[in-house]
């Protein structure tokens, strides 16, 4: 199974990439499907019905719009973020959606009436995933045309019922120059081949692309990391969803601006870069899956304090961060879960945490046994870090948990930069311990916000 460092960093928007990001590209992949197969001009109707995760948060997480948006074929990286809510609000008052009206070619408007036709389960479940949809579509006399049931795996990873037992993400038999699945097989090949990680990493993506291609669209995603940092770190006010959570990045950061001594607050600067990216997030903006909407703040601050506090960085640095810390998820997709519903937080936060803490010794030097035990230090101490959003929304306490990890990623990263490398618990160790753990871990605790802080936290 090969996966690449673009699946892992993709652009997208808020405020989550399994229910949001996902469950657009499912229904658009069900549109998609409904023309290839010669039914859309036959459509006269379609319902969808979530399941898991997705019925029990996904009013605060946004997927009834994603789903709405996605019938009528927009693509997370592309939509048009000013217009959605303005098409979401027409699908609702018209009751009329024009499935796949975004596309060039032939669409399909139909009558659609989102609160019978869009149905949320906050207490059925699918059997392969937390976070399962089914779409159906039917002719004008009621008889079935299609019907697909999709999973959104994390990250915006999304499988339909045909890959159910095969496996977390879409087989792609693509052959790569230096193939790994284990983190002790990545530091093989680094001392068989004499490259870094974030080398190899690039060998492997040549089999999809070419050098100049690679370098050019991760410097893009970190064009829009850096957008989206700016945007957090200028918007102000209440973010939506009910909790009447205050903005807090742009009036802390000209509080920083205005004491001075940037080099000496460094770590605040490195929470707050993290808080921008997730408020933004929140308010279902542009921003980078990195490997997860709900910790897609931490890898970009993490690369801005690589860009802004260590001297020398540069952009082909910024390059080998994303390529390393590409690497590192690749491992936790693979062999665990980067899904919140799946493992809990751990298996977002703390990999993002791992992820970026392995980019960031990459870049400052470190070999690749000392990146290897950057990684593991960012997941060990995230072990067991539950999902229980207040509301359903990723706010509380996404937004704050996202700056305390990536300042746990940089403390990571200087952490395994001082050791020589060896270390008592590998990589492979922790991912299978977090994989275990989440197993353990109660529903409650797994984005269904019914345990935790959900519950114990009054909702005004």
């Amino acid at each position: 199974m090969a996966i690449s460092v673009f699946d892992l960093f993709s652009i997208g928007i808020g405020p989550s990439s399994s229910h949001t990001v996902g469950p657009m590209r499912a229904a658009r992949t069900f549109a998609v499907r409904l023309k290839q197969d010669g039914f859309l001009a036959q459509t006269a109707s379609v319902r969808a019905e979530l399941f898991g995760s997705l019925g029990a948060t996904g009013h605060g997480h946004g997927t009834p719009k994603a789903v709405l948006l996605g019938l009528e074929g927009n693509e997370p990286h592309s939509v048009d973020i000013g217009r959605a809510e303005l098409d979401v609000e027409r699908i609702r008052t018209t009751g009329r959606l024009r499935l796949l009206g975004t596309e060039i070619g032939p669409s399909c408007e139909i009558d659609f009436d989102a609160d019978t036709q869009l149905i949320l389960h906050r207490r059925r479940s699918l059997p392969y995933h937390a976070n399962g949809m089914t779409l159906f579509a039917y002719d004008t006399h009621g008889a079935p045309l299609l019907e697909k049931t999709y999973y959104s795996v994390g990250g915006g990873f999304v499988v339909d019922e045909d890959a159910v037992g095969a496996d977390r993400v879409t087989p792609d038999d693509t052959a790569l120059k230096h193939p790994f699945h284990t983190g002790d097989g990545l530091l093989r090949l680094a001392r068989e081949t004499g490259l870094s990680i974030s080398a190899v990493m690039l060998e492997n993506e040549k089999a999809w692309r070419t050098g100049e291609e690679i370098r050019a669209g991760l410097l893009e995603i970190w064009r829009v990391m850096e957008e989206c940092v700016a945007q957090g770190l200028s918007n102000e006010g209440i973010l939506p969803g009910g909790l009447k959570v205050r903005r807090r990045a742009a009036a802390s950061a000209r509080q920083l601006r205005a004491e001075g001594d940037p080099g000496g607050r460094a770590m605040e600067w490195v929470t707050l870069y993290a808080m921008a990216v997730n408020e933004e997030n929140a308010a279902g903006g542009r921003l980078v899956t990195a490997p997860t909407n709900g910790a897609a703040g931490i890898i970009p601050a993490v690369l801005h304090y690589y860009k802004n506090f260590v001297p020398g960085a540069d952009e082909e640095g910024v390059v080998r961060f994303l390529l390393a810390a590409g690497a590192i998820g690749m491992l936790f997709k693979e062999n665990a879960s980067i899904s919140g519903a799946e493992v809990g937080c751990q298996g977002e936060v703390g990999s993002a945490c791992s992820m970026a803490a392995g980019g960031l010794a990459e870049v400052l030097g470190g070999s690749p046994e000392q990146v290897e035990n950057a990684a593991e230090i960012g997941m060990e101490h995230n072990l067991g870090l539950t999902c229980d959003p207040v509301g359903g929304l990723v706010q509380v306490p996404c937004i704050e948990r996202n700056g305390m990890a990536a300042v746990k990623a940089v403390t990571a990263a200087r952490m395994a930069l001082r050791g020589d490398g060896r270390h008592h618990v590998s990589l492979d160790k922790v991912i299978k311990t977090m994989k275990e753990t989440g197993a353990d871990m109660s529903v409650k605790y797994k984005e269904t916000a019914r345990g935790g802080l959900a519950v114990n936290i009054i909702e005004c």
